[in-house]
């Protein structure tokens, strides 16, 4: 449905490399770029400019080392051309899979065509994008069958192309402006409900990243670590141009407002090791490829040190001092809980190379 309320702003290349830089700054090496339904104004020849420019940038030892894009459905043609921009993720949602919900929700205009939405991770696919992100917005329709939903859409995917989702994410709906809906979601999601649905998907989709973002509080953030989430926004922001100017409307409410050394400080104090990785797709471990690594379990012979590695550099780089502490003695304690192989070798070399001022080391 329309919002006739919340203020519309398109960001020309170079904002959109100034809000990049500011990213840089806070030691972020991923970042997912959200363009707007409207493909005219969104085309891919504006989105290539900006992911170029976005590259082409280095903050101090900083830069995106990758890029994930969340844009609206495109043809298989367009995501032919897509595929060689050098994105990591295409991530797109499908809001509800319920049919009727979604024709009630998306009346009118280019977002009305369910099967067209439904059908564009195949498309993708078939275009030669790798990795693909995937989820709904819980609070449409009853939470079970867009979890069953979910995971028959990426059953689906995995047999036909022999790639699941590489990441699920499970927004709830929260108040936005101009938007009576948000404040009373026709089924809303209370926080054991959410709890249940993390739960299920992590045991039914053991091999993707699960994603929260600053939707969810700090308290509930917390919460549901130990139920499965392994990727987590900090310091987000919701509008465009947002990190540069302070007064512009959001998209949505958040309710967890910590900075990003915060959140790591966070996740160290609680033994959960930030990782801020991005070999995978700079090395070809994507795909069918990945897919195999990670549904075996061979994976973590590359996570578990090149998130040690990328974590060391955050450290020496963006930290403040109380997180430099707790993150340099959670790396020694994961250090010690390795056997004393070839793979901790290799590790340990790493980091010596970090502290000569190399950085993006990496398996």
């Amino acid at each position: 449905m329309d919002n006739k309320d919340i203020v519309r702003q398109k960001l020309a290349p170079q904002e959109a490399v100034v809000e990049a830089k500011k990213l840089m700054e806070m030691g972020h090496k991923r970042v997912l770029l959200v363009a707007g339904e409207d493909t005219r104004e969104c085309n891919l020849d504006y989105i290539k400019e900006i992911i170029d420019k976005i590259y082409e940038e280095k903050v101090f030892n900083g830069e995106i080392r990758r890029l994930n894009l969340n844009i609206a459905p495109l043809s298989t043609e367009e995501y032919k051309r897509l595929s060689g921009f050098g994105i990591g993720t295409i991530q797109i949602f499908q809001e509800t899979y319920h049919p009727e919900v979604y024709k009630k929700m998306h009346p009118s205009g280019p977002k009305a065509n369910y099967s067209w939405r439904l059908e564009c991770m195949d498309r993708a696919l078939e275009g030669g994008l790798h990795d693909i992100g995937m989820g709904a917005l819980f609070g449409l329709c009853d939470f079970r069958f867009e979890v069953l939903a979910l995971l028959a859409h990426s059953e689906h995917l995995l047999n036909k192309y022999g790639v699941g989702p590489h990441t699920l994410s499970i927004p709830r709906i929260e108040p936005a402006d101009g938007s009576d809906l948000s404040t009373a979601p026709p089924h809303a999601i209370t926080d054991e409900q959410f709890k249940k649905i993390v739960s299920v998907l992590r045991l039914s989709v053991p091999y993707t990243g699960m994603i929260l973002t600053t939707r969810e509080s700090a308290k509930m953030r917390a919460q549901v670590l130990d139920l499965g989430i392994s990727q987590m926004s900090a310091g987000s922001k919701t509008n465009p141009g947002g990190y540069s100017k302070s007064c512009s409307t959001s998209q949505f409410t958040m309710a967890d407002e910590r900075s990003l050394n915060e959140v790591v400080k966070y996740l160290c104090e609680h033994d959960f090791m930030p990782s801020f990785c991005t070999s995978c797709y700079r090395v070809g471990r994507v795909g069918k490829d990945f897919m195999h690594s990670a549904r075996n379990g061979e994976i973590h012979k590359f996570c578990t040190p090149n998130a040690i590695s990328t974590f060391n550099e955050f450290l020496a780089d963006y930290a403040e001092d109380d997180v430099k502490k707790e993150g340099y003695a959670l790396i020694e304690r994961e250090m010690a809980k390795m056997d004393d192989s070839p793979l901790k070798q290799g590790l340990e070399k790493m980091l010596t190379r970090a502290q000569s001022g190399e950085r993006d080391i990496y398996i």
